[in-house]
């Protein structure tokens, strides 16, 4: 069903063509975002207006710039100059004034914004919709924010996420091939390249792997509750579920790094995350090999002097980083 869409000359189309070109400030504050979020949820028709004024300006911007100036042209009356960014949103205004269109499904982003932390250092962060992200050693996660949906990508490293739940706009985490979508929840992700844990402390969250979307269209997904815990491996593609508790999913908020049956070149890269002197494994074997047990972050060294008791390897330390050879047989 096509929902007839507000005018150019209608208050809503007004405040949605408004909202468009204030947001497409780079670096918009926290202020504008909030106060954004604040119409949008007042009223439904807000979110159609303003996802229809995003999808026809993403459109004309691949219009030439005699079209695009004509057009602005004709409805240049229609609205104060210092709102339009080159005409675009006039243009926008009167397609949607003379045409209407129908609703984009693709989500239009009005913000982005990209957090990191340095290797030893975790950090808190408050999102605008009130969501908190704590965000491990050398990690780094962008937000997206969009009409109808919440999207973070974590790019590297470990997470944990206090989502705001808001059932209109999901709440959804990429780390590589997997997508977490929050239910209500609290939950915790570690990404390693495209190896991914995914923890929950509270709640539920909906997990997909590349196979689940192939499989069901996307749809569908295998749902984890408070106390479980999924580890999806690259290699085989697919989640396996077991029970974990809330202090083993955050041990890393209490300097403490916990790997159960994990391959060594992940625990490495992972510890590589709060070492002052990364580890290199020198014999791609060794990182074959499976770890369990708890590193502290304030002994690394000690754990690393420990090795050749538990493993077949090497310790050559340096003054900058420290290298992992196998022993010969």
């Amino acid at each position: 069903m096509v929902t007839p869409l507000p005018t150019v000359g209608d208050p809503i189309g007004r405040a949605a063509a408004d909202w468009w070109a204030r947001l497409r400030d780079p670096e918009p504050s926290d202020e504008t975002i909030l106060q954004w979020l604040t119409w949008i949820e007042a009223d439904t028709r807000h979110a159609e207006a303003y996802e229809a004024v995003c999808r026809l300006g993403e459109r004309l911007q691949n219009v030439d710039a005699v079209t695009r100036a004509r057009m602005s042209r004709e409805v240049a009356v229609a609205v104060p100059r210092r709102r339009w960014l080159a005409g675009l949103a006039v243009a926008a205004s009167l397609v949607l004034a003379v045409l209407g269109w129908r609703l984009a499904t693709t989500p239009q982003y009005v913000a982005s914004e990209r957090y990191a932390s340095a290797i030893g250092q975790d950090r808190d962060i408050r999102l605008v919709d009130g969501s908190t992200v704590e965000l491990g050693g050398a990690s780094s996660l962008t937000v997206r924010y969009a009409a109808a949906r919440r999207d973070i990508e974590l790019d590297a490293g470990e997470a944990f996420f206090t989502v705001t739940h808001d059932r209109r706009r999901p709440f959804v985490v990429a780390a590589g091939p997997v997508e977490i979508e929050d239910v209500g929840t609290a939950f915790n992700v570690r990404r390693t390249g495209d190896r991914v844990v995914v923890a929950v402390t509270e709640g539920r969250v909906k997990v997909q792997s590349p196979g689940d979307k192939a499989a069901n269209k996307g749809d569908a997904g295998t749902e984890l509750r408070a106390g479980q815990q999924a580890v999806y491996e690259p290699h085989s593609g697919v989640f396996s579920i077991s029970p974990v508790t809330a202090a083993q999913a955050l041990a890393w908020r209490d300097n403490r790094l916990e790997f159960v049956d994990e391959p060594l070149s992940v625990v490495i890269a992972n510890v590589n995350r709060y070492s002052r002197r990364p580890i290199q494994i020198a014999d791609p074997r060794l990182g074959q090999l499976t770890f369990t047990g708890t590193v502290k972050i304030n002994t690394i060294d000690s754990w690393i002097g420990a090795l050749p008791r538990v493993f077949p390897v090497q310790v050559s330390a340096f003054a900058d980083h420290v290298v992992l050879n196998g022993t010969a047989k």
